[in-house]
C-alpha cells in the first residue's frame, strides 16, 4: 500500500478525484493501492525557550536570553490555552498509526509544492514512522484530477528535495531565533510588547522612512524652460531638461532668450508599424499589483481568493515569484487553450521566450488558468474578478490577433545640427489594431504627433515657467510589492525608458530573487505584511500604506536599542538561505551565522537601561558656526543647514549619521572645537555595530576611530 499525507483536507480530497473511487474512513480514504490522510497545515511548531532552559517560569526574562538551542525541537502544536490541541493530536495518532501498518510500504509527501509545504509533512513523517519505508514526493502544479494522476505516475524520491526542505528547515529555525530572542528582548527592554522578526522589521521600516520624507518634505519652486508655439497651426510641446533653482529666474531666461534666438529644426521624422506585446503572465506579487490598484483588494484578501481558486483546481499554484512558463509545461498549455478557444476567444499557442524561460523559474512557474473552467454561478463576485484577471491576461499572451500600432518620432534640434544647443524627442503612439487589448487591460493612450518634414523650421517661444517640487508618494500594494522584491534597484530613470520602449529587462528583477536579496518571498510576504498591520504598525486604506504611532515607536525603540533590522541585513541572511538551497551551505551553516548576528545585539546592548529620547533640540535652534561661511548653523526639518545656503553655502547635517541619531549638545561641540565625543550606536551598511567620533574635515564630517 502507499500512504499519501497531504498537507490538507482539500488537498487530500482533490488527490482522492484524481485517484478515483476511495472509502472514506476517520481521518483518511482508502481504495486500490492507495491510503490518503492529511495534516492540517502545520500539526508541529518549535518549542518555545523555556522548554530549553528547563525554567517552569513562562515569565520573560533578560537571564534567558540569547538562546541558541544546540538541537532545535518540535511539539505537536498547542491552542491558546497553552494546551496541545486536541484535534491536531487525534489527526497525528491517525497518521502515525496509518504509516506504521505493516502493508504500508511507501510514503508519499503531498505537502503544498514549496519549502513550507516540503517541511509540514516531513515533520509529521518524522515523528510518526517507526523504521524505515521507501519515501516518494507528490509535486503538484495545480490540483486538477488529471494533473494528479500524472503526477502520481512520475513522483520523485523524497531525496530529491532534501535541498528545498534543508532552506526551509534553515528559514523555520532562523525566524525563530530572531523573533524570540530580539522581540523578548526589545518588550523587556522597553516595557511594550515588540514583535521583532527578520522581515516584518524591514517591511514597516521602509513605510516609516517613506512617511517620514513624506512629512519631511518642504516645497519648493524651480522653473523650467517650455515652448508650446504652433507650427502649422499645431502645437509643438518642447520642454528643456535644463532646470533652475527659484532664485535664478535670470539666468533660466537668459538661456530661454538664446534658445529663441538660435531656432530649431526638425533633424528626423520616423513611423514605423510595431506590434505591441501583452503584459507578462502573473506571479503573486504582479497579480497582487493588479488587484490591489484595481478593486483595492489587500494583500491577504486576494492571497485567500487566489489559493481557494487553486484548491478548487481552477487556478495553478498560486505562490510563484515567475512571470514566465517552464519549456517542459508546452504540452499542457496547448491542451488548456483548446479549451479556451471552445469558449470563443482567438488563442494560439506561441513558443516564445517572452513565454517560455526555464532560467527565470525558480521552483514555479506562472501563474495560469488550468483546463478546468468555472460553471456560471461557481464563483463569488470577488472570486470572478480574481479569476477573470487571470483568464484575461493568459488569453492576452496567447493572443492570435496581433495589437499593431504606428509608433513615430520627431527629433527637434535647437541650434544647428552641427552645432546644437539641445535637442528634443518628440514620440507619439496611436492603436491601429487593437489585437489583445480587447480581452486585457492596456494602459496606453493613443497620442498624435503634429505634422512636420525634416529640415522645416519649428517654431519656439521658450520662457521660464515655475513649477513646485512634489514629495514622494506613499507606498502603495504594488509599490511596496516591487521594492520587496528587489529592494536595491535603484536605476530608475533607466528603467522608465525601458518601459516606455516596450523592452523592459527583468533580469535584475530575477536575479535579486535568486540571490536571496529580496525581503521576504512570495510564500510569506503577504502574511508579514498582514501581521504588520494586525500589530497596528501600518495601515492599509483602498491600496495605501502608511505608518501608525505604534510602527513608529518600534522603528524609534528598535533604534534606540541598537537592533539594526534592516534591508542589508535581512536581504544578507536571504541570500545565506538562497546557498542552503543550492547545498552550497547548510542549515547549520545558515543558523550560526544568524546566532553570530544576534549575539552582536546582546553583547553591545547587554542589560544596559534603555537609553534616554535623544536631544536633537527644536525648529530654528542655532547650532553653532559654518565652518565653510562662518553663517549660523540652525536645526531644519530633517537635518540641520547652513543658513548662507541663500549665497549658495550647502553645509549640512543629517539628524541620523550611520542609523545614529546625534544629539544636538555633541553637534554644537564638534562646530566649536572640531570634534565630538566618542559615540556608540552607529550602524554600517553591512549591520555592524561601531563607535566614533564625528570630526570635521574642511565641509565634510568624517569619523575619528582614534
Amino acid at each position: 500500500m502507499i500512504l499519501i499525507i497531504a498537507e490538507k483536507p482539500s488537498l487530500a480530497r482533490n488527490i482522492v478525484a484524481g485517484i478515483g473511487k476511495m472509502d472514506k474512513k476517520n481521518g483518511y480514504f482508502i481504495g486500490g493501492d492507495y491510503i490518503v490522510s492529511w495534516a492540517f497545515g502545520h500539526l508541529f511548531s518549535l518549542v518555545d525557550i523555556e522548554t530549553y532552559t528547563g525554567s517552569g517560569n513562562t515569565q520573560w526574562t533578560l537571564e534567558s536570553l540569547p538562546c541558541f538551542p544546540s538541537e532545535f525541537r518540535f511539539e505537536l502544536k498547542r491552542g491558546a490555552d497553552k494546551k496541545v490541541d486536541s484535534g491536531v493530536k487525534r489527526q497525528f495518532e491517525i497518521i502515525e498509526k496509518l504509516i506504521n501498518r505493516p502493508d504500508v510500504d511507501t510514503v508519499v509527501n503531498a505537502g503544498d509544492a514549496d519549502r513550507e509545504g516540503e517541511i509540514i509533512v516531513r515533520l509529521c513523517i518524522k515523528y510518526a514512522l517507526k523504521g524505515t519505508k521507501a519515501q516518494k514526493r507528490l509535486w503538484l502544479p495545480d490540483q486538477t484530477p488529471e494533473t494528479v494522476r500524472k503526477a502520481l505516475a512520475e513522483m520523485k524520491d523524497e531525496t530529491d528535495y532534501d535541498n528545498l526542505a534543508e532552506e526551509g528547515f534553515a528559514r523555520t529555525f532562523i525566524d525563530w531565533l530572531y523573533g524570540v530572542n530580539l522581540t523578548r528582548y526589545a518588550t523587556i527592554r522597553s516595557g511594550k510588547l515588540l514583535r521583532v522578526g527578520r522581515v516584518i522589521v524591514p517591511i514597516v521600516r521602509a513605510i516609516y522612512e517613506r512617511d517620514i520624507e513624506i512629512r519631511s518634505f518642504k516645497p519648493d519652486i524651480y522653473y523650467a524652460l517650455i515652448s508650446s508655439a504652433k507650427t502649422h497651426g499645431e502645437k509643438v510641446e518642447l520642454t528643456s531638461k535644463h532646470r533652475f533653482d527659484k532664485d535664478k529666474l535670470a539666468d533660466a531666461e537668459a538661456l530661454a532668450a538664446k534658445y529663441n534666438e538660435a531656432g530649431a529644426t526638425v533633424t528626423a521624422v520616423e513611423s514605423k508599424t510595431s506590434v505591441i506585446l501583452s503584459g507578462k503572465l502573473y506571479s503573486l506579487s504582479t497579480l497582487q499589483n493588479v488587484l490591489g490598484k484595481k478593486y483595492k483588494m489587500s494583500m491577504g484578501d486576494s492571497l485567500k481568493i487566489i489559493q481557494k481558486l487553486y484548491e478548487d483546481g481552477y487556478l495553478t499554484y498560486p505562490r510563484t515569484n515567475s512571470e514566465y512558463l517552464a519549456t517542459a509545461e508546452k504540452d499542457k498549455i496547448r491542451s488548456i487553450l483548446t479549451n479556451v478557444s471552445k469558449l470563443g476567444y482567438p488563442v494560439r499557442f506561441k513558443d516564445s521566450k517572452y513565454i517560455f524561460d526555464d532560467s527565470k523559474i525558480e521552483s514555479h512557474s506562472a501563474l495560469t488558468p488550468t483546463y478546468k473552467i468555472p460553471a456560471a454561478g461557481a464563483l463569488t463576485e470577488k472570486e470572478k474578478q480574481v479569476y477573470s484577471t487571470v483568464f484575461r491576461r493568459f488569453v492576452a499572451v496567447f493572443c492570435s490577433e496581433e495589437c499593431k500600432a504606428d509608433k513615430s518620432e520627431i527629433k527637434i534640434c535647437v541650434g544647428t545640427p552641427d552645432s546644437p544647443l539641445e535637442e528634443f524627442s518628440l514620440k507619439g503612439t496611436v492603436i491601429r489594431e487593437a489585437g489583445w487589448t480587447k480581452y486585457d487591460d492596456y494602459s496606453g493612450k493613443d497620442k498624435v504627433l503634429p505634422s512636420l518634414q525634416v529640415g522645416e523650421a519649428v517654431k519656439i517661444n521658450f520662457t521660464p515657467t515655475e513649477k513646485q517640487t512634489t514629495p514622494p508618494k506613499h507606498y502603495t500594494i504594488e509599490t511596496l510589492n516591487n521594492y520587496l522584491k528587489n529592494p536595491f534597484k535603484d536605476d530608475k530613470a533607466r528603467a522608465r525608458e525601458l518601459e516606455e520602449a516596450g523592452e523592459v529587462d527583468d533580469a535584475d528583477d530575477y536575479r535579486a530573487i535568486f540571490e536571496g536579496l529580496e525581503l521576504g518571498t512570495e510564500a510569506t510576504r503577504t502574511g508579514i505584511i498582514d501581521n504588520a498591520r494586525k500589530s497596528g504598525y501600518i495601515n492599509l486604506k483602498k491600496d495605501v500604506y502608511t505608518i501608525l504611532d505604534d510602527g513608529e515607536y518600534l522603528i524609534n525603540s528598535l533604534e534606540r536599542l541598537g537592533i539594526s533590522m534592516d534591508k542589508y541585513k535581512t536581504s544578507e541572511m536571504g541570500k545565506a538561505l538562497k546557498r542552503v538551497f543550492r547545498g552550497e551551505i547548510t542549515a547549520s551553516d545558515s543558523v550560526k551565522l544568524a546566532e553570530r548576528e544576534i549575539s552582536e545585539i546582546f553583547k553591545n546592548g547587554g542589560t544596559s537601561p534603555i537609553p534616554e529620547r535623544v536631544d536633537t533640540g527644536s525648529l530654528g535652534e542655532i547650532v553653532g558656526k559654518c565652518p565653510v561661511c562662518g553663517k549660523n548653523v540652525i536645526r531644519g526639518r530633517v537635518g540641520y543647514g547652513c543658513m548662507g545656503y541663500t549665497d549658495g553655502c550647502k553645509f549640512r547635517i543629517r539628524l541620523s549619521i550611520c542609523k545614529k541619531t546625534v544629539p544636538i549638545g555633541e553637534l554644537r561641540r564638534m562646530l566649536a572645537t572640531g570634534s565630538t565625543a566618542k559615540l556608540t550606536g552607529f550602524i554600517s551598511k553591512t549591520g555592524k555595530m561601531f563607535s566614533a567620533k564625528l570630526k570635521l574635515d574642511g565641509a565634510k564630517i568624517v569619523f575619528d576611530f582614534d
